[in-house]
């Protein structure tokens, strides 16, 4: 779903000073975390309110939304692989309760991706950076294409989509998904 990752630089312009992340709970990911903090985003023709700001900080701030949310703002952001910081063609404003900071660059949909370790990689013959099928079974079943591999000893298998593709076939957090290599 839409969330924000923040740099410091951005964190203390919309949250204060000196302020630090509350963390709310424990994602999959080992490290990561979601956070009580929210900001809304804004643009002249949209505004999506209570984006949940992710943790821990990152060296830039990137806003993931799902395609659904960037029509709700009528931005046309890229989809893109994470961490990729494209130029976007039009800017928003992200507002927190001390400020405010405009990005002009990673505002992205997310390519859609599995995390793997290097074990589960190696067992299932795989690589970082290469792209499979995964298939999502049910009475909506379909078989997702392109699904970029990203392999690091920090993470653990976990497939990630966004809410349109998640409900396109009924998937909520937890499913199992078979990959097809």
């Amino acid at each position: 779903n839409r969330h924000i990752h923040l740099c410091k630089e951005h964190l203390e312009i919309l949250f204060g000073n000196g302020y630090q992340l509350t963390k709310l709970r424990e994602l999959r990911q080992p490290g990561q975390f979601a956070c009580r903090e929210t900001v809304n985003v804004v643009t002249s023709d949209g505004i999506l309110e209570g984006v949940r700001v992710l943790g821990p900080l990152r060296s830039k701030t990137q806003f993931e939304l799902s395609l659904t949310d960037a029509r709700r703002l009528r931005i046309n952001p890229p989809v893109v692989k994470s961490g990729s910081n494209v130029r976007i063609d039009k800017p928003v404003v992200v507002v927190g309760p001390r400020g405010s900071v405009v990005l002009e660059e990673g505002v992205c949909i997310a390519w859609r991706h599995i995390h793997l370790s290097p074990e589960e990689a190696r067992l299932l013959g795989l690589r970082d950076g290469e792209e499979i099928e995964v298939e999502a079974e049910g009475e909506r079943a379909v078989i997702f294409r392109r699904v970029w591999v990203r392999v690091d000893k920090s993470f653990v298998s976990e497939f990630h989509i966004d809410t349109d593709e998640a409900n396109a076939c009924g998937l909520k957090t937890g499913d199992y998904v078979r990959l097809l290599i």
